[in-house]
C-alpha cells in the first residue's frame, strides 16, 4: 500500500527558508512523477513543484527561482526547499505521487509564514 508522509512544516518568518520532505512507502521507481501541491483557505489546491522520472522539473511561476525540488531514490524521498518565504506562501502543503494512472496524496503539512 502506498503511503506518502510529509514532514518539515511549521512557522517561518517572512524572508526565511524551509525544507519539506516526503517519504514514500514504496520505491520511487514506481512513479512517473512526484511533487508538492499547496492549498490555502478558500483556494483550490495548486501545483508548487514536480519532479519527473524523465525530463526537467516543473515549478509554479511564483516559486520558480526561489525553490528547488529534489529526489533521493535510495531514500524514497522528495524534498522541497523554498527560500525567501512570503506570507502568501502560507498553506497546507501536500506531497503527490503519480504512477500507473493513479494519484496518491500525503496527509499534508501546514506552513505558516508570519512575523
Amino acid at each position: 500500500q502506498v503511503q506518502l508522509v510529509e514532514s518539515g512544516g511549521g512557522l517561518v518568518h517572512p524572508g526565511g527558508s524551509l525544507r519539506l520532505s516526503c517519504t514514500s512507502s514504496v520505491s520511487m521507481s514506481t512513479y512517473n512523477s512526484m511533487g508538492w501541491y499547496r492549498q490555502s483557505p478558500g483556494k483550490q489546491r495548486e501545483l508548487v513543484a514536480m519532479i519527473f522520472s524523465t525530463g526537467p522539473s516543473k515549478y509554479a511561476d511564483d516559486v520558480e527561482g526561489r525553490s528547488t525540488i529534489s529526489g533521493d531514490i535510495d531514500m524514497n524521498t522528495v524534498d522541497l526547499q523554498i527560500n525567501s518565504l512570503k506570507p502568501e506562501d502560507t498553506a497546507v502543503y501536500y506531497c503527490n505521487a503519480r504512477g500507473d494512472g493513479t494519484s496518491y496524496w500525503g496527509q499534508g503539512t501546514q506552513v505558516t509564514v508570519s512575523a
